[in-house]
């Protein structure tokens, strides 16, 4: 999973339409990852392709993404992954210096 698609469906703790999506990584990630419209658009695509989203319209028919259970099954898969990355990092950062 990329970095961006991993913020996408991690701002998704509640539905969101895109560009909340978008506000919503740049304030996880302090500004560092800025999300373009095609970016997100495209990866929120294969993400309902993929039926870890789901869209509908809300009552002003802005377009609303929220996350399946496959999706929070996903990123829990995702988040294991990234914590064994973070332990090694730890482990192993000092033979670097």
């Amino acid at each position: 999973m990329t970095e961006t698609a991993f913020y996408i469906l991690l701002s998704l703790t509640e539905p969101r339409h895109g560009y909340g999506i978008i506000k919503r990584v740049e304030e996880m990630t302090n500004g560092r990852v800025k999300v373009g419209s095609g970016t997100i658009y495209g990866t929120l695509t294969k993400m309902q392709r993929d039926q870890v989203i789901t869209i509908y319209a809300d009552e002003k028919r802005k377009t609303i993404y929220e996350i399946t259970q496959l999706g929070k099954q996903l990123i829990q898969v995702e988040m294991e992954r990234l914590k064994e990355v973070h332990a090694n990092v730890l482990r192993y950062e000092e033979d670097f210096k």
